[in-house]
């Protein structure tokens, strides 16, 4: 047999395109250690500042949380899954039935976040999470008079208000609250099952950004993707604090809305509908979640039309009335949030610390593998953009443009969210509804190097849980 011999410019070509990707992988690994880098010098600096004038309030900067070495009931769980996802979690992932891969990756989700969660055991790792004296649940029973506690919300914002409300309560709007006055109205009080629901809907966040990818046309991106979406750092945090509750409903608007836009679905305008309720549940939610309207955006420019639109606008409507109907003015609401802020630590926390190390805090709740993705996702936004206005060049086969530029607005919202000076601390909870949408970008790199950067999740996720006691 005698070797094929490819013409001079076809090797030209192919050594051009091999050194290229190892180009590329070199600086991946770069960027996932600039990240540890940055993290470190934020460890290390928090640790002068806190030492010298105690002005970061948490004890082990910058993470909210106290260092405790342990190991707990979730451990051996924690670990199969960890090891399951990264030797099965590829090849499911491109082989198994669409519907069966959300079921799947919910699943795979919810299992993961629980076995973090119960590291810390269940008392202290899910039952108390949510009953601490800051917390939602220490609230509920001021609301046996739905109606009255509504209309009475925003004059127990501020600390010099009497019988003002927990901090979590006061940094939120209402809806947040009447989420958990709801269960206990439907026998599901308590820590237990305040906890067990955020767990529950937290996990199924991954399958409803796998819904949006596919329904953009980015299938091959989703499935890619899926394993980092169960495996993500931050569900630590989705199984310590309400955030991953929001974080799942955020996601499962923008879901709806790219199922309405691209009319996958057979009534669209009801979905749509849909969307706008949950988008309007989300800004009563969280204050934050508001800049979310940039990832909502990008979901209609990448669909090519606003027909969605009035019928989402109306479900946000809906929502918002019945709130303000109730007796409760979001905009007064903020404002007095703000005040609140600025009243208790957060005056005394530096922002210029704070404006550095909150990027650093993000890459942990991602992780290396989103670092690595993001950093090739920034470096294609150009180009992404370019091809997708009027008339632009096609994309070439298999560059998701429409998921590099949905990731490139949640990284603006998480930017904006940064600079604005009210997200001082506790971004690991805080930006989960935007670090989800970062995470995709993991189905940027190279296929031979996925199984590895997902090890380098769990492992990150693994430390975290069992050298560390989240606080909330």
């Amino acid at each position: 047999m005698t070797d094929v011999k490819l013409p001079l410019r076809s090797r030209v070509d192919i050594r051009a395109l091999e050194d290229e990707t190892r180009t590329g992988r070199r600086r991946d690994v770069l960027a996932a250690a600039a990240a540890a880098v940055l993290f470190a010098v934020a460890a290390v600096v928090g640790t002068l500042i806190q030492r010298a004038d105690h002005s970061l309030y948490v004890d082990w900067a910058p993470l909210y949380a106290d260092w405790l070495p342990h190991v707990g009931p979730g451990t051996p769980a924690a670990l199969a899954v960890a090891a399951a996802v990264v030797v099965h979690g590829p090849r499911l992932a491109a082989r198994l039935p669409w519907r069966g891969l959300l079921g799947a990756v919910w699943a795979a989700a919810m299992a993961w976040i629980w076995s973090l969660a119960l590291v810390d055991g269940w008392q202290r790792g899910v039952a108390e999470r949510l009953t601490a004296r800051h917390e939602y649940l220490r609230g509920v029973d001021r609301f046996h008079d739905i109606g009255a506690a509504l209309r009475g919300f925003t004059g127990h914002i501020l600390l010099t208000q009497p019988d003002h409300w927990p901090a979590h309560i006061a940094g939120h709007p209402p809806g947040a609250v009447l989420t958990f006055v709801g269960l206990e109205r439907l026998g599901l009080g308590g820590g237990g099952w305040a906890g067990a629901f955020c767990v529950t809907v937290g996990g199924s966040a991954a399958a409803a950004v796998l819904v949006t990818l596919r329904a953009l046309g980015r299938e091959r991106a989703a499935r890619a993707a899926a394993p980092f979406l169960v495996l993500a750092p931050g569900a630590v945090w989705v199984g310590a604090s309400a955030d991953g509750y929001f974080t799942a409903v955020a996601a499962w608007g923008l879901a709806l809305l790219a199922l309405a836009a691209t009319r996958t679905v057979r009534a669209p305008g009801a979905v749509a509908f849909g969307a706008g309720l949950l988008l309007g549940l989300t800004v009563y939610l969280s204050y934050g979640l508001a800049l979310l309207a940039l990832p909502a955006a990008v979901v209609l420019l990448l669909a090519r039309t606003a027909r969605p639109l009035p019928f989402a606008l109306t479900g946000v409507a809906v929502v918002a009335g019945a709130f303000t109907l109730a007796g409760f003015q979001w905009w007064e609401g903020y404002s007095l949030l703000v005040e609140r802020y600025y009243q208790g630590v957060a005056a005394d926390r530096p922002y210029g610390y704070w404006v550095w190390a909150n990027l650093a805090v993000a890459t942990v709740a991602a992780g290396p593998a989103c670092v690595a993705g993001v950093r090739r996702m920034l470096s294609a936004v150009p180009d992404a953009v370019r091809r997708l206005r009027p008339g632009g060049p096609g994309a070439p086969g298999g560059v998701p443009d429409g998921l590099v530029v949905l990731a490139f607005a949640a990284l603006l919202a998480l930017v904006v969210a940064d600079l604005s000076g009210m997200s001082k601390a506790e971004t690991e909870r805080i930006w989960l509804p935007f670090i989800l949408w970062l995470l995709p970008t993991t189905a940027l790199l190279p296929a031979v190097d996925r199984r590895r950067w997902l090890l380098a999740q769990a492992c990150l996720a693994l430390l975290v849980n069992h050298l560390l006691l989240t606080g909330w």
